[in-house]
């Protein structure tokens, strides 16, 4: 068998693997383990190891696999639809105003980043940068519209600033790959959020109250599922995908007809399939909360919409290639010193209105990662609350573009761009 492996069902063979070893050792007694997993949280290893196995391993490959397409297609709606299922609207609206805020202090800190990324590469260390000032910015637009909403304002920002096919490449590669480290310290800073909120002197006790009315809930209505059980709560998972599926494929069309004026709007995303189908999944499992349905968390919903979840963040790791970060190294050096200011707004402002860390970790990831992780890593910290991260990165969608643009002009000025 030639390496690195092409066959997707030998490959998902190998990802269920690594996960299934990954949680039998973390719920592991023995005290090897019971150490390692203090300091290295097994949602990290989800990710990662796939990405080892990607480099040096070569031993999988992302290269013609469908894998995350359907991890995010079909998996990852129906974990919002599951996840959004056990919602507790009361807990919910109890968590204050704090998380809008540290949403749009994110936001903040990618429009401001970028200008003072560039400005800081640019007189400290020009030889790094290999491009010209005019593709410079035009090139990062592209990275301002990923950070803060998503693919869809990516390719906006491409089409309205004219970046050629190469450079993008190259700008894709930056942003996943710094976006993904980020990622990755956000799901340890999950594992070890409590000595964290100690120091920003947060006050976290609505999001432990969501947390136990949520606990006291499913074990409220737990029981031994059924097989009958089991259809029903996959039925409405899938059937409720198909159906968001189903929506997407109409709205798209009927949005094509007003193009024109949304792509003047800068509403980009409205005509996007991804967009809708997140926004519809989530809509479902938000309306199945007010009903009979909520109940099906004692059967294991939000179980279920871990796994999924879990399954996805392995597909994402094997879509990280960790050698590209050797090169380009000027042009990351821009990315990491921009995602660097991004973190460092978010703590400054979580640290003077004493926000919780969990607030600090989602609305960053709300805006850097979108819809496919900001619900992963809401579910680090606890699987109830997926949701919020959900709406938060719905929130990015609709400012991606804006953002975007004014980070575009300020990275303009900043380099001197025509």
């Amino acid at each position: 068998m030639s390496l690195p492996i092409q066959n997707d069902a030998i490959t998902f063979g190998i990802l269920m693997s690594v996960l299934a070893l990954i949680f039998y050792t973390a719920s592991s007694q023995r005290r090897a383990f019971k150490l390692f997993y203090k300091f290295v949280p097994p949602l990290l290893l989800c990710y990662f190891l796939p990405a080892l196995l990607r480099w040096p391993a070569g031993l999988i490959t992302s290269e013609g696999s469908q894998l995350y397409f359907v991890a995010s297609r079909y998996l990852l709606p129906a974990s919002l639809i599951l996840l959004c299922m056990n919602i507790d609207y009361k807990g919910l609206f109890n968590l204050g105003p704090k998380a809008l805020i540290m949403f749009l202090t994110a936001t903040a800190g990618i429009i401001l980043g970028g200008p003072i990324a560039l400005l800081i590469v640019s007189y400290l260390a020009p030889s790094l940068l290999s491009i010209s000032p005019e593709e410079l910015w035009r090139g990062f637009s592209t990275i301002a519209g990923s950070w803060i909403g998503g693919g869809a304002n990516q390719t906006a920002m491409k089409e309205i600033f004219q970046v050629g096919d190469n450079l993008f490449g190259n700008m894709i590669i930056i942003d996943v790959v710094v976006a993904n480290i980020w990622m990755a310290f956000l799901l340890y800073g999950a594992s070890i959020s409590q000595q964290i909120d100690r120091w920003l002197k947060a006050d976290n006790s609505a999001i432990a109250e969501l947390q136990q009315r949520v606990a006291a809930y499913s074990k409220k209505v737990a029981r031994i599922p059924t097989t009958t059980d089991l259809f029903v709560l996959m039925g409405i998972a899938f059937g409720g995908v198909g159906l968001a599926h189903l929506l997407a494929d109409i709205m798209v069309p009927f949005m094509s007809q007003y193009e024109a004026p949304l792509k003047a709007y800068r509403l980009h995303a409205l005509l996007n399939h991804f967009f809708w189908l997140i926004v519809f999944s989530t809509t479902f499992g938000m309306l199945l909360a007010l009903t009979r349905a909520r109940k099906l968390e004692g059967v294991g919903a939000s179980r279920w919409g871990s796994i999924f979840i879990y399954i996805l963040v392995a597909t994402i790791g094997m879509k990280m290639d960790i050698k590209e970060v050797f090169s380009h190294l000027g042009l990351f050096a821009v990315g990491l010193i921009w995602m660097s200011v991004h973190v460092l707004l978010l703590l400054l402002v979580a640290k003077l209105i004493r926000a919780p860390f969990f607030f600090v970790a989602v609305g960053s990831q709300a805006n850097v990662g979108g819809a496919a992780s900001a619900p992963i890593v809401a579910s680090a910290f606890n699987p109830a609350l997926a949701p919020v991260g959900v709406l938060m990165a719905v929130m990015g969608y609709a400012l991606g573009t804006y953002g975007a643009l004014i980070c575009a002009r300020l990275m303009q000025m900043a380099v001197g761009g025509g």
